[in-house]
Order: C-alpha cells, then structure tokens, then sequence
C-alpha cells in the first residue's frame, strides 16, 4: 500500500508535505511545510530537494548527482549520502514559513 502522499505525486498531484528530522536544516526545519510538485528522476537537476525512495526509505533530501544507468544520488545537506535511486517523486518547488501560509497558497 502507498502512502498519501506517493498516491497524490503519481496522480500528479501537487502537495504540501511536513516531514521530522534534521538532515536538511537550514534548508528545511524539522516539520516546515514544503510544496511537492510531481517529477521524475530524469527531470531532477543537481541541487533540486526532492522526495524519493532510497533503499526503502522516503526521504525529501537533495539530488547530488545524477547518472543515466543509476538514476539520482541522494544525500543530505550534511554531507550524507543515501545512495542511488530513480524512484523521485516529487521536487520541492517552495518552502514556506509557516503551515497558515502553505495552507493560504494552496488553497488560493
């Protein structure tokens, strides 16, 4: 079973998603709201925050690299890498300061 948030990408459907942890501070806070908007590997650019599987894992971390047989490398702002996947879902498009304010641009 998917979850919500896989359901909605690969319908292409944007969303705002709020994830714990602290791997990507300060680009993203523990629980900010983020806008994820549908995308595939080969759309992700070096740099990008995307969300994606890797080894099982979801995670909205960055793209590090990107090689046509193995996909996309993702680590963390840290210097952490997760390893290789094409399985990306969704790229963040905006981070927002507040769940009021994604909830307003949404919505809007």
């Amino acid at each position: 079973m998917l979850n919500w948030k896989l359901e909605k990408l690969l319908t292409g459907e944007s969303i705002i998603s709020k994830e714990p942890g602290n791997s990507m501070v300060p680009l993203i806070k523990s629980k900010q709201p983020v806008k994820l908007e549908p995308i595939i590997w080969k759309d992700a650019e070096i740099g990008d925050m995307v969300y994606c599987k890797v080894r099982g894992n979801l995670y909205t971390h960055l793209v590090k690299a990107k090689n046509d047989k193995r996909g996309c490398l993702i680590g963390n702002n840290h210097g952490r890498i997760n390893g290789w996947t094409k399985k990306v879902f969704g790229k963040v498009t905006k981070v927002y300061s507040s769940i009021q304010e994604a909830e307003e641009d949404f919505n809007s």
